[in-house]
């Protein structure tokens, strides 16, 4: 396909496409004259899981040039795929993601009561899951248990097991939408729209259960 029919088909504009081909995230065309070229689909899949990247993720060219060498190097390896792309693991500035053989351990997060962070590992090894060493996500949910319980909330791991149990049940659907493609780059970048932008609309959603149930409980009318 011509660079105008490859606009048309990702939604990204012809100045902003040539730009990601100067910069090298994507690589170049099939040189048909002095300055024509063809893109074929793989090029398509690339151009969408750059948009998807950038417009959605939010990342940076230079991380999106990092996580997409991360990507050609794990295009064997799916749940390696998803991590990058989604941000549970870290990229390197060589563009390799780290090493899962051991090497590298989890911090010492600490067991004892009232401790946020081992209050996470107790909730991950009570729900039989199995992260990264310190993925990012684990940080958010220590930050807002030390939050309440500054705000004097007494609130541990167990108090968030029910919603541990709902995310679990919402995680295995939303790889469920990935297994109609077969084609890594389409599952990365569906993973990312599943993912970034349903999040609002989870808590959209939550916000009108609320209202509901509230009415049937606590409403005089």
């Amino acid at each position: 396909m011509r660079i105008s029919e490859l606009s048309r088909r990702s939604g990204v504009s012809i100045p902003t496409i040539k730009y990601y081909l100067r910069d090298g995230l994507l690589p170049a065309g099939r040189a048909t004259a002095a300055n024509q070229a063809d893109y074929d689909e793989d090029h398509l899949r690339r151009l969408r899981l750059i948009r998807s990247l950038i417009g959605v993720r939010g990342l940076s060219v230079s991380a999106t040039r990092d996580v997409l060498a991360a990507v050609d190097e794990q295009q064997g390896d799916m749940h390696l795929l998803l991590g990058l792309v989604l941000g549970a693991l870290p990229v390197e500035r060589s563009g390799r993601p780290p090493r899962r053989d051991g090497a590298e351990e989890p911090a010492d997060a600490g067991t004892g009561p009232g401790n946020a962070a081992g209050d996470v590992a107790a909730l991950t090894a009570e729900m039989g899951w199995k992260t990264s060493p310190n993925p990012p996500a684990a940080q958010v949910v220590t930050e807002t248990l030390e939050t309440l319980r500054a705000l004097g909330m007494d609130y541990d791991w167990r108090f968030l097991l029910p919603y541990a149990e709902l995310a679990d049940r919402a995680a295995q659907l939303d790889l469920d939408q990935l297994e109609d493609t077969g084609d890594p780059l389409q599952q990365a970048e569906r993973a990312i729209l599943l993912t970034v932008l349903l999040e609002p609309a989870l808590l959209a959603l939550r916000r009108l259960a609320q209202e509901h149930h509230s009415a049937q409980r606590f409403s005089n009318g």
